[in-house]
């Protein structure tokens, strides 16, 4: 099996350069939620906190009514089975552990992103199975080794969205020959521009795109970054009933169970939208202001319609940054921006396909935004 090592674990000369900058470091590599929890979480995970017994590896009847609620009214998901809902230890637990779960291995395919979170990649290999990084259906339409295909929407790093038509091919083709598809959405509810701010992202789950059928699909979604909960690891699967059913009886005998307290603050953040809407509008004005100084600075904000990230390049016709480094295009605007203090992740971290490019997180104080935008629009 290929080295499975951690890829930020790489960054150690980038993270050198930039804290080494006289004003310190701004840290912009990692999606990582840095504003408090609401006070309405916090309230149901404190009014939750005497739990002396096991909790349901299911999920308490009320949390699967909370997400059965938010599919239909955020989502365009009317008619969910409560049965099909499946807490999770985060989503990230989900994306490295499904294709074992499903019992995948030696001689299965799973498709996923080309420009990919590396959890994809190294969750497939982990299980023994083969990855194959694509966009294009067409690659692997009617291959009957194709068992599992990964889609994300939003994007992670490019901020993505794929249209209901476009979802719908993918289903349609993963149908004819039995692979399950699995939609990683934990982004969805951080759309920028249009249509999907108006519209709401589409999920793998609606009936525009499943046919009014959740037979073989599967959603993921966590509540990390739109309630600033990463620290609880919440997040949940649902879909399939049949499928549902399965990954739960495998669960019970592993142990894999979000604590009581947890589920019960992952009701309380299912239940209220103003907080975040209110989140939703910090990170929106920190996206506007760094948006501007990188494309004052002279770089292109490349797709990032949706998501945490803004995916910066170069243009076509541009200086790079950064000078002759023979590293790529992204690595030098990654050295640029680590001589200015801010550590941005190079976009040959998620696949091949991404090192002309850099991922920069929203997810820094509205100080260190400030701060990284006089930074980088300094000449």
């Amino acid at each position: 099996m290929r080295d499975l090592a951690y890829p930020w674990d790489t960054l150690a000369a980038l993270t050198a350069t930039a804290k080494a900058h006289a004003g310190g470091l701004v840290d912009l590599s990692m999606g990582t939620p840095v504003d408090p929890t609401p006070d309405v979480v916090r309230r149901a995970l404190e009014a939750a906190s005497d739990a002396p017994g096991y909790p349901l590896t299911a999920g308490t009847p009320a949390l699967r009514r909370a997400v059965v609620d938010w599919f239909a009214r955020r989502r365009g998901v009317p008619g969910l089975d409560p049965a099909a809902v499946l807490p999770t230890i985060g989503s990230k637990e989900l994306v490295g552990l499904l294709p074992s779960l499903l019992r995948l291995g030696p001689g299965d395919v799973v498709v996923h992103p080309a420009v990919a979170y590396p959890t994809y990649e190294a969750g497939i290999r982990a299980a023994g199975a083969t990855p194959l990084a694509t966009d294009d259906v067409a690659e692997w339409a009617g291959r009957p080794d194709v068992k599992m295909v990964w889609v994300n929407s939003p994007g992670n790093p490019t901020g993505r969205v794929l249209p209901a038509d476009g979802l719908r091919e993918v289903v349609e083709a993963a149908r004819r020959t039995g692979a399950v598809v699995v939609s990683d959405e934990c982004y969805a509810e951080l759309a920028w521009e249009e249509p999907w701010d108006a519209e709401g992202v589409p999920s793998v789950l609606d009936p525009r795109v499943s046919g009014g059928s959740h037979e073989g699909l599967l959603a993921a979604y966590s509540l990390s970054k739109q309630s600033n909960i990463a620290g609880y690891r919440a997040a949940f699967l649902a879909g399939d009933p049949a499928l549902v059913a399965d990954l739960l009886a495998t669960r019970k005998h592993l142990g894999l169970i979000v604590p009581a307290p947890v589920q019960a603050a992952m009701v309380a953040a299912l239940d209220d939208d103003a907080h975040v809407a209110a989140q939703k509008a910090v990170y929106g004005a920190r996206r506007l202001s760094l948006a501007a100084a990188f494309e004052k600075a002279g770089l292109v904000v490349d797709r990032s319609e949706a998501g945490l990230y803004l995916w910066i390049t170069t243009p076509d016709d541009g200086p790079v940054p950064g000078g002759d480094d023979p590293s790529g295009v992204g690595h030098r605007v990654a050295a640029w921006l680590a001589e200015r203090g801010i550590l941005v992740a190079p976009g040959s971290l998620y696949g091949p396909g991404g090192e002309a490019h850099v991922r920069v997180a929203l997810t820094a104080s509205d100080a260190a935004i400030s701060d990284a935008v006089v930074r980088i629009t300094l000449t």
